[in-house]
């Protein structure tokens, strides 16, 4: 796993839904760090566990 993302996979995090990305997944961030979460909407406040981890960002899921 890449030291520089503030994520790691297993985790949980709360995050709100930014913003949405082409493929219809929602864009949260942790610390700057993008993690792409689906079935979510902008303005969502909700729990996500962290799935995968890559060098420039995450993919999630609501927990």
């Amino acid at each position: 796993m890449q030291s520089s993302a503030p994520v790691e996979a297993g985790q949980n995090y709360e995050v709100t839904i930014e913003d949405i990305a082409r493929e219809g997944d929602g864009i949260a961030r942790v610390s700057g760090f993008v993690v792409f979460v689906p079935n979510t909407e902008v303005g969502d406040e909700v729990t996500i566990k962290v799935n995968k981890v890559m060098s420039k960002f995450a993919f999630g899921e609501v927990a």
